[in-house]
């Protein structure tokens, strides 16, 4: 590997030193840290090459960044001796090309991250399974793709069954930044946040109060006797969340309040309060769950017995799992896998995830054909839950074809899912979003990059937000952001638009819509018209992206990339409108300017399709017959092409049929259109 290290050129290109010079900005004290770093770095000392590496590269004690420096310095370490984290770096800056130390090239990348992988680096090895599924930088290989997810999967899935019995907890860190203002495009214009993902919530309910203000009210209702608010707050404490730590001995103290208000000197309490049995159940099971493990509490089987056994008396399901784990092991009992069965049975039947999970490998363990179908059987139904154990039960079934056909797409698919849960073992979502939410957008762009390298579509869709040079049209935005001027580095439009194009493939339907605005403005890529429309028309798909099927009106009205057709336009405003409740103000303006045009060119008999009647009660959709659907055919095959096989606009209208009807609308699927770039005039107030 050395010889072959040596072999490839690293083409890194001569960037300029930044204007502040170290002198002028490092401390004596870093400085001098930094020479005594470089003297040895001289020597070959590969610890000295990677911290400073890690320096220029990050920031670290405040050290200027200078991307052409840590790439060379990673570079050297990797041909010193095959450091798989200096292979990874140098991988990831070739892909990036972040800070322009070397310039973009798949190719090279792929080749390091693949020595990297070969070397057991693990977001090494799960890059390059993400760019063998995706086809990134080479042509997708589903058997290499699943190759490297299931060493990635094995690690995970070790790593969660190293923790207490039960395995590992963790918050979940992985988030769009975007989502956080609602979308893309904002609250109400972006796919995010409108439809079935839109809030709706009256004034005066929580849905937008923030986790500080929900625990106030909650503990204040708690204060006045509500069991409920006592349980949800113990839950809140004990499984954390994004931006909330865990604090366990608060969490204790609230499920005690719950289990005190029903269990008086060890009896129930007579006539208890509708529901108080239910809660007092759950929290029992989680005190239960707590002694088990040692969260909070020294480790004790034998307390942990005692609430589990309270919990099952009222029918709570993760006590009987918990109880099923005792006797299944021998904690703190004799073992009986009999008795274990009969209560992962119980929980089973109340559809708790992990106690299917260990009938499954309860049924793995006779081997016969009827019992593997059943263990599989039982991973299936907790999968229905994002059971991690399960997802990684189900893609080794998948790719060796247990109980049926051997299916490697699948396999990759759950391998994949269970890589990316494992999130503080493979990737760097806590770091980055700590350096985002405490304001050094530049550290966090290079966190993400690293996450958004490995496959994870936030981390993607969150490179190209922070990248995006696009986020408001407004002069207004242009003129308050004149004070605060932007980092070199984080002006590359190019590689936000690829990230937007990533995030697009795996499903993000504002990211689609995102590369359309680029391409149709031309922004991180030369414009292409013919990408915006088909980028637009995939993001309408299904009335998906209410603002890409304005664009779509937009582009019909003003003949951009599209036959300049009044009607077609109404349609497509229409449908945005009926797609998005939001966009009924900028649709009104639209369509009143629009009929305007179209009376006009009505009255001097333009060549401009006008607004036709449509029938009463009918669908304003083309039917199969309609000769109006011919005309819109034969233009939509004359300036509709289709990158990559994309179908038409034209195909889709011409194959759909119409009704009509008094109450309901049938809503018309549009094609999927291959990712792509751009952007258009847009309804969003931002």
């Amino acid at each position: 590997m050395h010889i072959a290290l040596k072999a490839v050129p690293t083409l890194r290109l001569s960037a300029p030193v930044p204007e502040s010079s170290a002198k002028n900005t490092v401390s004596p004290k870093l400085l001098h840290a930094t020479k005594l770093l470089e003297d040895s770095a001289r020597q070959n000392n590969s610890d000295a090459l990677y911290i400073l590496a890690e320096m220029n590269f990050y920031g670290n004690f405040s050290h200027p960044r200078n991307f052409p420096a840590a790439f060379d310095y990673y570079h050297q370490l990797a041909l010193l001796n095959g450091n798989s984290s200096a292979l990874y770096m140098v991988g990831l800056m070739y892909s990036t090309g972040i800070g322009g130390a070397v310039e973009r090239d798949q190719a090279r990348a792929l080749l390091y991250y693949t020595f990297a992988a070969n070397r057991g680096h693990t977001r090494a090895e799960m890059t390059v399974a993400h760019r063998h599924h995706a086809g990134i930088g080479t042509p997708k290989n589903c058997e290499a793709a699943v190759k490297y997810y299931k060493r990635v999967a094995d690690k995970a899935i070790a790593w969660y069954r190293s923790g207490p019995p039960g395995g590992r907890s963790w918050v979940s860190e992985s988030y769009r930044i975007a989502d956080e203002t609602g979308g893309a495009y904002g609250e109400g214009a972006s796919v995010a946040s409108a439809g079935s993902n839109a809030i709706k919530a009256h004034p005066n309910s929580d849905a937008y109060a923030s986790i500080e203000d929900i625990i106030e009210y909650l503990d204040l209702m708690s204060q006045k006797g509500d069991f409920k608010a006592s349980f949800n707050l113990g839950r809140i404490y004990y499984e954390g969340q994004r931006g909330l730590d865990k604090n366990l001995p608060l969490a204790r103290k609230y499920f005690f309040d719950v289990t005190q208000k029903y269990w008086r000197k060890n009896r129930p309490v007579d006539n208890p309060k509708t529901g108080l049995d239910k809660m007092a159940g759950k929290a029992a099971g989680f005190i239960g769950r707590m002694y088990m493990r040692g969260e909070g509490v020294e480790q004790n089987f034998d307390r942990a017995r005692f609430w589990f056994e309270r919990g099952t008396i009222l029918k709570d399901p993760q006590s009987q799992y918990g109880l099923g784990l005792l006797y299944l092991h021998g904690y703190g009992v004799k073992a009986d896998t009999v008795q274990a069965i009969e209560h992962f049975k119980t929980a089973s039947a109340m559809d708790y995830a992990a106690a299917q999970v260990q009938l499954g490998y309860l049924y793995l363990d006779h081997g016969s054909n009827e019992d593997v179908g059943t263990a599989n059987h039982y991973f299936e139904l907790a999968a229905r839950y994002a059971n991690v154990e399960a997802y990684y039960h189900l893609a080794e079934a998948n790719n060796i074809g247990v109980t049926h056909d051997r299916s490697c797409s699948s396999a990759v698919s759950y391998y994949k899912n269970v890589a990316e849960r494992a999130e503080p073992l493979v990737s760097s979502w806590a770091e980055a979003n700590l350096a985002y939410e405490g304001g050094d957008v530049e550290l966090a762009l290079l966190e993400y990059l690293g996450a958004a390298e490995q496959g994870y579509e936030k981390a993607q869709n969150n490179v190209a937000h922070i990248l995006d040079p696009d986020r408001s049209r407004l002069p207004i935005a242009q003129l308050l952001s004149l004070g605060a001027p932007t980092s070199p580095l984080l002006k590359d439009p190019t590689l936000a638009l690829i990230f937007w194009t990533r995030s697009s493939r795996q499903g993000n339907i504002d990211a689609l819509v995102k590369m359309g605005d680029y391409y149709l403005y031309g922004i991180g890529a030369d414009a292409d018209v013919d990408k915006a429309v088909q980028c637009y028309t995939g993001a309408s798909e299904y009335h998906q992206s209410a603002q890409a099927l304005y664009n779509l009106g937009w582009m019909h009205e003003h003949g951009v990339g599209l036959d300049q057709d009044y009607h077609l336009a109404k349609r497509f405003y229409d449908a945005a409108r009926a797609t998005n409740e939001e966009a009924y103000l900028p649709v009104a303006l639209s369509l009143l300017k629009l009929r305007a045009k179209s009376a006009w060119n009505t009255l001097t008999h333009g060549r401009i399709n006008s607004i036709q009647d449509e029938p009463s009660r009918c669908l304003n959709v083309p039917t199969a017959n309609n000769a109006e659907t011919d005309r819109v055919a034969q233009h939509q095959r004359r300036s509709g092409r289709s990158a990559t096989g994309s179908i038409t606009f034209s195909r889709t209208m011409r194959s759909t049929t119409t009704r009509c009807t008094t109450r309901r609308t049938r809503r018309t699927p549009c094609p999927a259109a291959t990712p792509s770039t751009s952007k258009t005039a847009s309804w969003r107030a931002s």
